[in-house]
């Protein structure tokens, strides 16, 4: 009798211990084309998902290697995070047709366009044509930058998410509005400590900043590119440093990972600063989306407001 007790109690403590395993194999698996997308997908799919980002904060969205085990990412997910706006034309159609997985194709169940929860900017009004640079129609892809629309893409995304997984709904739903909550404490200390920005002037490489001016009330229409995607030729660069002659920026901003030449050449000789910021949440490493941008808060407020850096606690 007690040694049936004693095999019982160990098969049951075996189950208990294989539980977590069986729980984790059926957490949705959540594919992400970037970094930002896959911290924010962490934080409102929790434990209940397993969140891989296709592109690396390194790396310059617009151009991600095809590489087979990302189609392999894609074969295997049961969510597919785009940010949209043809941000990833150039590299995700050809590993969504090798992926043959059906659910995260456009139109699927499993396909999340994050760009449908945010309110755009630079959506062209007149006819667009290839000289006129890599513009994309549907408006800016870039609204990473900007935390209230990545608040809004939480939101929508656990919405998707609730629908794909109903048993979770609750959770999925719970975990958004926690991530909102923080943000929305967060975003008023954010742009007080950069209320030096407001209506200043900045250079910025690429229109990577709309989102972020518009959030901060800075003006970054002033672009080292002739045309999105089109490198600076020495006119170009020349007609900036004539421009900024006239009227001093406050600063150079542009993603790390753009050729840095052309903007060291024109701090060097204006003197005003050069800031590269990193374009997005180191994921991998374990950084999330609120401390990549409180990241991105603490660059910009040494680099362009030294004192008051030097000032707070």
């Amino acid at each position: 009798m007690f040694k049936h007790n004693r095999i019982l109690a160990a098969v049951l403590l075996t189950s208990l211990q294989l539980l977590p395993v069986a729980a984790n194999a059926a957490a949705l698996r959540i594919v992400a084309t970037t970094p930002d997308l896959a911290a924010v997908a962490k934080a409102v799919a929790g434990d209940l998902g397993r969140v891989v980002s296709m592109a690396l904060h390194t790396q310059d969205p617009h151009y991600v290697d095809a590489r087979p085990s990302l189609a392999l990412d894609l074969a295997k997910a049961d969510v597919l995070l785009i940010q949209g706006l043809e941000l990833e034309a150039g590299w995700l159609p050809v590993l969504l047709k090798g992926s043959r997985n059906g659910d995260i194709q456009a139109g699927g169940q499993g396909s999340i366009d994050c760009s449908a929860f945010v309110d755009l900017l630079d959506i062209p009004t007149a006819k667009l044509e290839r000289s006129q640079g890599d513009v994309h129609p549907g408006g800016n892809p870039h609204y990473n930058f900007d935390p209230r629309r990545m608040r809004q893409v939480a939101l929508g995304m656990a919405e998707r998410l609730a629908a794909i997984d109903a048993a979770n709904a609750a959770a999925y739903r719970q975990n958004a509005k926690t991530f909102a909550a923080e943000l929305d404490r967060r975003i008023p200390a954010w742009a007080a400590r950069l209320s030096g920005l407001r209506g200043k002037q900045v250079v910025v490489y690429h229109k990577s900043f709309a989102y972020l001016a518009d959030w901060l009330s800075f003006d970054a229409s002033l672009t080292l590119e002739p045309k999105p995607g089109i490198p600076p030729s020495a006119n170009r660069v020349a007609a900036i440093l004539q421009t900024m002659q006239s009227k001093p920026p406050l600063a150079i901003l542009q993603e790390a990972w753009y050729p840095s030449r052309i903007g060291e050449i024109v701090s060097q000789k204006t003197g005003v600063p050069l800031l590269l910021l990193s374009g997005a949440s180191n994921f991998v490493g374990g950084q999330s989306y609120v401390e990549h941008i409180d990241a991105v808060v603490r660059q910009l407020e040494q680099t362009l407001q030294p004192d008051k850096a030097k000032a707070a606690p």
